[in-house]
């Protein structure tokens, strides 16, 4: 997947002063892009929408 020009998003409920152990995620249609907020350029992970939804949930 590229993942260039995607806009990154990190849960308002991750916290501050420092603590980035979080993860972000992008929306790049059909597919939910995921990535360690420690790491930006490092791995990112690859969902379809519908297994998204369903980790979300649980």
């Amino acid at each position: 997947m590229d993942t260039t020009g995607l806009v990154w998003r990190k849960s308002s409920r991750s916290g501050s002063g420092g603590n980035d152990n979080c993860v972000e995620v992008a929306f790049p249609s059909p597919q939910v892009a995921v990535r360690d907020s420690k790491n930006p350029p490092g791995p990112r992970l690859a969902f379809s929408a519908p297994a998204w939804r369903r980790f979300v949930r649980r």
